[in-house]
């Protein structure tokens, strides 16, 4: 059986980096009828953040990428947090150090600076197997313990994603296993937790791709089978030029939340960066993701970051769920006046806006109009393009024949398109201009839904009475 796992860092906020270092190895263990392991990888003590293994869970369940073992759902290969398994890292440590493969580093940090500086003079890279100590003490967990490398050879592996790969013997070196305080490094930790939890599948980003050889030393020197080992390309920055960074204004997925893009979104936005079926296909639903995944089709070159897509996309999924569904997501972007208002009300403006939203958190902008009278702003259209052509004379007579014409027209939809297209035969007037005169009337906004759908929802009463409004505001 195919078991995957994500193994983050609660050392800050979760990026989409880190998401899709979540996504693939669940795309394949979900395809696989396989396992899907969270663990956190809390040994970095100096860098742990408070609340930050919470934010991590929360957010594969916004997501929807569920665990099948690991942290609130528990599973026989626990624990699943590294700090919890120190006595495991232990006994693994014992084996190596019984082995003749690991010693105690008897060497202060100024002393190990003084090997780098000899090197450099030497005109040499600094290996500390080249400075490795003759005698050791006892390891008594007070100092670190280092891996001694022994078999000094060429590497070569094959990533399911980069293809094969091979590195020469320059790269191997002793390596620390467990920290003075006790616990283990990451490049110790990980191999034993994959071991110890049956993992087949490490997927993770490309940064690690030059420390596998080390990896593979280790795994030789455990008596360990490797699992399958792939590599991610690079999320890019926008300019595709460098790898994408908080400098670039990649923002924590949370943020996205809660600037109202949707888990569909995301998933479906992060899985096409550095994969594709083959396809022109652009939208993927979880259960199309989770069929036509394959390792073997992701990118090796690195993934652009484009926000812009990113909205694109976010658009396309509000206007494919449903209006009960939107509806219950939009609660907490309500503008403040919308409080009040009926819930059918508010389900009939959600109704108008749907197809225009890019994100749910432009609900304000495109609806508080609804919810409060609007003050005129008639500079609105002098700046329009169209509209200033004409005198505030001509503005004013429009919008006179306008109310006059609306008074005596049913308030649905189908009535008022056709109040308005007998209003353009009688004025002679382009729609362009008298369909936008009489929106921003209504309005005060840079833009709105179609304008009968606007009119009806108003009612008859506020349209009548904000054309009378900005007639006298003129």
């Amino acid at each position: 059986m195919i078991r995957t796992r994500f193994a983050p860092s609660p050392t800050g906020y979760i990026h989409v980096g880190n998401v899709r270092a979540a996504l693939f190895p669940w795309l394949l263990a979900r395809q696989q009828g396989g396992k899907f392991i969270l663990r956190i990888e809390d040994t970095d003590q100096a860098r742990f953040v408070e609340g930050a293994t919470d934010l991590i869970l929360d957010t594969l369940d916004w997501l929807g990428l569920s665990w099948d073992e690991g942290p609130r759902v528990g599973g026989e290969h626990g624990p699943y947090f590294q700090t919890e398994r120190r006595d495991i890292y232990k006994q693994w440590a014992q084996k190596l150090i019984d082995a003749g493969l690991a010693y105690a580093d008897p060497y202060t940090p100024e002393q190990v600076q003084g090997f780098r500086e000899l090197a450099k003079a030497a005109k040499k890279p600094f290996l500390y197997r080249d400075y490795r100590p003759t005698k050791t003490p006892e390891w008594d967990g007070t100092q670190p313990l280092r891996f001694k490398v022994t078999n000094i050879k060429r590497y070569t592996w094959n990533d399911p994603v980069m293809g094969e790969l091979s590195t020469g013997e320059e790269v191997l070196d002793d390596f620390i296993l467990i920290k003075s305080d006790g616990l283990p490094t990451y490049n110790f930790a990980h191999i034993v937790d994959d071991y110890e939890m049956g993992v087949t599948h490490v997927i993770r980003g490309l940064e690690y791709i030059s420390s596998i050889p080390r990896y593979l030393s280790l795994y030789e020197a455990l008596q360990i089978e490797p699992p399958v080992l792939a590599c991610l390309p690079h999320i890019m920055a926008p300019d595709g030029k460098k790898k994408l960074g908080k400098r670039d204004g990649a923002k924590s997925v949370t943020d996205y939340r809660t600037d109202g893009i949707l888990p569909e979104t995301m998933l479906n936005f992060l899985a096409s960066m550095g994969w594709n079926d083959g396809t022109e296909q652009e939208i993927f639903s979880r259960e199309e993701l989770v069929e036509k995944f394959s390792l073997e089709r992701v990118q090796k070159s690195g993934a652009r970051f484009d926000e812009q897509r990113l909205l694109w996309l976010n658009g396309q999924w509000i206007r494919r769920i449903s209006l009960d569904d939107l509806y219950g997501r939009v609660e907490p972007y309500w503008p403040e006046a919308a409080r009040a208002a009926s819930p059918e009300d508010r389900r009939a403006v959600l109704a108008l806006v749907q197809d225009r939203l890019k994100t749910l958190a432009e609900l304000p902008l495109l609806t508080s109009y609804f919810f409060t009278e609007p003050t005129p702003n008639w500079s609105m259209i002098d700046d329009n393009k169209q509209l200033k052509k004409l005198s505030r004379e001509e503005h004013l007579q429009l919008l006179t024949a306008a109310k006059g014409a609306l008074e005596q027209s049913d308030f649905t939809a189908e009535k008022l398109q056709e109040t308005l297209n007998n209003l353009l035969e009688a004025t002679g007037q382009k729609p362009g201009i008298l369909f936008s005169l009489i929106r921003f009337a209504l309005t005060w906004a840079p833009f709105s839904p179609g304008l009968p759908e606007t009119m009806a929802v108003l009612g008859r009463e506020r349209t009548l009475a904000r054309l009378q409004t900005a007639i006298a505001a003129a």
